[in-house]
């Protein structure tokens, strides 16, 4: 079975680091985790999980706005082009729904399994990315691409971006 880990900062009356305080209550399979200690004089631990629990309470969510209208962008807002992919493999906003359960779903999975790579860490918590892949609507292929997420505590995993680049 995998081995997971929980960040637990400790304050201790001591200076806080504010990337240790967003790590603190995150899980991670073991191999897969920050770097610890993350700095001279970390009094963060690495305390065990058990995988059952991971199994069990592990939670992904969304926001629908990170799908309509920032992902299909019909108005050109955002600018940064990510539904001319989507568009290209068939997909239009009537699908975002779908997009979104989908997204959740595999991110769940594979993070689960410590399917993922670890992206930045800063004072906004520790990113992490999750490949997905979909069905070309026109059923003739499959298409995979990274999803950004944002690690929270008590193994809960929120989305960043449902397109992050192939």
């Amino acid at each position: 079975m995998p081995s997971w880990i929980q960040w637990t900062h400790h304050s201790e009356g001591k200076t806080h680091c504010d990337e240790c305080l967003k790590l603190d209550g995150c899980w991670f399979l073991e191999s897969k985790s920050p770097t610890w200690p993350h700095h001279p004089f970390c009094h963060c631990t690495l305390d065990p999980i058990d995988y059952a629990v991971v199994l069990m309470d592990a939670t992904t969510y969304s926001e629908y706005s990170k799908f309509d209208p920032y992902l299909f962008d019909p108005d050109n807002v955002y600018k940064h082009g990510k539904n001319r992919a989507f568009e290209s493999w068939g997909y239009t906003v009537t699908d975002a729904r779908w997009l979104q359960a989908e997204i959740e779903k595999q991110a769940l999975e594979k993070y689960i399994a410590g399917d993922y790579t670890l992206g930045k860490l800063n004072e906004h918590g520790q990113r992490i990315n999750i490949r997905v892949t979909i069905p070309r609507k026109d059923g003739t292929s499959e298409v995979s691409f990274m999803a950004g997420w944002m690690v929270k505590s008590n193994g809960k995993l929120k989305l960043n971006t449902p397109y992050g680049g192939k």
